[in-house]
């Protein structure tokens, strides 16, 4: 892998060199937009309204609108000049619990490694970082915007996260389904208690694939073959149940599950079980 980024973390007045490198790729599918008639793959062009005529890239510059129709142009040396002192550098502001950061706020996760000379420094913060249980919270210039970001020890090195500001997430209030206006019956909060704790399990993110990607590429090998591909059948509308009782036979499909994949009962609370949710282990008991 090739660094995307060089600089250093600094916090007190200890400075370390390191390097940023992508820590996930997405694998999505991706399809080209072809032409009909001919199904040559189409071109996006820059194309200048005022002038009516294509444009080569070299004659577009970066414009920020300050006004109706009225642009103010920003080039790549003044963007490095900005007065901050977070560009280049991450900024260790302090140090938190992991748990006091919602997911809500996690944008994007980088790996962070060291850079020459940074080694030993490097090794300190992680170790600390390891035997505190907390996680560095900072800031850092990335891509023309200074991010709110983490980092924590992973593995044999350490990821940041970039986070977003408190003003980027949407607030609750915009939706008029919340807050919720329900009654919830003890016995059913008690049943629901009980289904969440036979379904607890191990996150193991390996045990779980894009079963959507690979039957999408399956249904594309089969046409580049000239293979006939056939529908699923449609699925079944779901039915309305009483929530009790569909409560109590999730716990009890739950359970048999548990039975069935702990065959010697006396040694079932020491193994890990396959869970009723596939591509989850059980959590030993």
């Amino acid at each position: 892998m090739r660094p995307i980024w060089r600089g250093y973390i600094s916090f007190g007045l200890v400075t370390i060199p390191v390097k940023l490198y992508a820590a996930t790729e997405q694998k999505d599918v991706r399809f080209r937009l072809l032409h009909r008639t001919c199904l040559s793959p189409i071109k996006n062009q820059r194309f200048c309204p005022h002038h009516e005529q294509v444009i080569d890239w070299h004659d577009v510059v970066r414009g920020y609108e300050v006004s109706k129709g009225r642009f103010v142009t920003v080039t790549d040396e003044e963007l490095d000049q900005v007065p901050i002192d977070t560009t280049g550098n991450v900024n260790i502001a302090g140090f938190v619990e992991l748990a006091e950061i919602d997911p809500v706020y996690y944008e994007r996760a980088y790996y962070v490694a060291p850079d020459d000379g940074g080694a030993k420094a490097f090794l300190l913060l992680q170790q600390a970082l390891r035997e505190t249980g907390r996680v560095a919270l900072g800031k850092v210039v990335l891509r023309e915007k200074e991010h709110l970001v983490t980092i924590r020890p992973y593995q044999d090195a350490m990821v940041m996260n970039t986070l977003y500001y408190a003003d980027e997430v949407r607030a609750l209030s915009g939706l008029d389904e919340v807050p919720v206006k329900a009654e919830v019956h003890p016995n059913e909060r008690t049943m629901a208690v009980q289904l969440v704790n036979n379904l607890a399990t191990e996150f193991h993110a390996e045990a779980f694939r894009d079963r959507y990607r690979e039957a999408l590429l399956e249904m594309i090998k089969a046409k580049a073959a000239g293979e006939p591909v056939e529908a699923p059948p449609p699925a079944a509308p779901g039915k309305v149940v009483d929530l009790m009782d569909a409560l109590r036979r999730s716990v009890e499909m739950a359970q048999r599950k548990r039975g069935e994949a702990t065959p010697d009962a006396g040694r079932a609370p020491r193994r890990r079980r396959q869970a009723a949710a596939g591509g989850l282990r059980e959590r030993p008991r």
